[in-house]
């Protein structure tokens, strides 16, 4: 029987860099969960950070993430055999920052795949072999500021032109086929509707299981057509929140025999470390993971609760389009005592539609990308 561990998101942060550069992982992830990696075949982790000691941040919205090269001796001590880098902060500190990330992890021995010096090498999967059965892993990540293109490195992104082949393809060379999807919201527990469509279509072309990363929360799961969805598990030791979607996770357990089954084991951040969960605790996120995968049964209930969270969160995207006059003091003060009356009157039924065209067709939104990252990069 062969079994694997998939981690999700680990970043050494300032709070706790020291113990990683000093391979101190009995503080950083304690005696339980150091046994349950040791006694696993194979170990799989999101790095969402480049290792690097030159601080080259490119222009992204978010945070530009980094960690010094020598806080590779606790990622190593931790473990991995392989790391997704296929992610939206792996290009953070630009080229040279995913080059020396690339090195570091060739240097120690720790396979990697879903990032490279150009889209080519970015899109290979990594395939291993155990007791004469094939596993590839295919990395992808939703389009942000780290994507790879013909000419430059960065993360592979999700391409249904391409992706889609690319899982197809690997499944006839594997018996099972594993694909880490770096995508969805953040601090949402469901798939979007779009989400649910894209991991069934993966499953559909031959993956056996599809780990929705980058929520920073448990999600749900979903069993489609023989093939296991998981929509978020959380970090596994990434201290940046103290909030109810950052202090619990999952580790998926995935075992390989017969079948291929995915057990969960839960976890909790505790300060800048990361503990397995107490029994009350496990079995109280093991009932709220199971309450969730049984409402994702229902397509209503997907596309209802995605637009009561797309209506929670439509102040801020107006505001991300707003441009720099919703930046204005007065504006601000205006809005504030009206209760964002005037951010509302700005953005008319008319206003709307022409943003809605803008995104919603594919050769608007081609266009509108493309002059947006000339006006970016004429003011660089």
């Amino acid at each position: 029987m062969f079994k694997c561990i998939i981690g999700a998101d680990i970043v050494p942060t300032e709070s706790n860099i020291d113990l990683f550069i000093n391979a101190d992982i009995n503080t950083l992830i304690g005696n339980d969960i150091k046994n349950i990696l040791e006694n696993a075949d194979f170990i799989i982790f999101n790095l969402e950070v480049p290792l690097t000691d030159k601080y080259m941040p490119i222009r992204k919205c978010g945070p530009n993430l980094i960690a010094p090269t020598k806080t590779i001796a606790g990622l190593k001590a931790i473990n991995p055999h392989f790391f997704t880098l296929a992610n939206n902060h792996i290009l953070d500190q630009g080229e040279q920052g995913l080059k020396s990330t690339i090195d570091l992890l060739d240097e120690h021995g720790i396979a990697f795949a879903g990032a490279g010096k150009d889209l080519e090498e970015a899109s290979k999967p990594y395939i291993f072999e155990n007791e004469g059965k094939k596993i590839g892993i295919y990395c992808c990540a939703e389009h942000e500021f780290t994507i790879a293109t013909e000419n430059t490195s960065g993360a592979n992104p999700f391409d249904p032109l391409n992706s889609l082949d690319h899982v197809m393809e690997l499944k006839k060379q594997c018996d099972y086929v594993i694909v880490l999807y770096h995508g969805g919201k953040e601090h949402y527990r469901y798939p979007s509707p779009y989400l649910q469509k894209v991991c069934r279509k993966l499953v559909d072309k031959g993956a056996d299981i599809v780990v929705c990363q980058h929520s920073h929360c448990i999600g749900c799961e979903e069993k489609w057509h023989g093939g296991t969805i998981v929509y978020g598990q959380g970090n596994f030791l990434f201290d940046d929140g103290d909030n109810e979607f950052w202090n619990t996770s999952v580790l998926l357990e995935v075992t390989i025999d017969k079948n291929l089954e995915v057990n969960y084991l839960p976890l909790c951040k505790k300060s800048n470390m990361i503990r397995l969960a107490e029994k009350a605790t496990a079995e109280d996120i093991g009932k709220q993971f199971v309450e969730r995968s049984n409402r994702i049964k229902s397509a209503k209930f997907v596309q209802d609760n995605y637009a009561k969270f797309a209506e929670a969160m439509s102040r801020e995207y107006f505001f991300r389009v707003s441009g720099r006059i919703s930046k204005f003091l007065p504006i601000r003060i205006i809005n504030k005592l009206t209760n964002y009356r005037l951010l509302k009157y700005l953005y008319g039924q008319k206003e709307i539609t022409v943003i809605e065209n803008c995104l919603e067709c594919e050769a608007h939104r081609e266009l509108f990308v493309q002059f947006l990252q000339d006006c970016r990069k004429g003011r660089d």
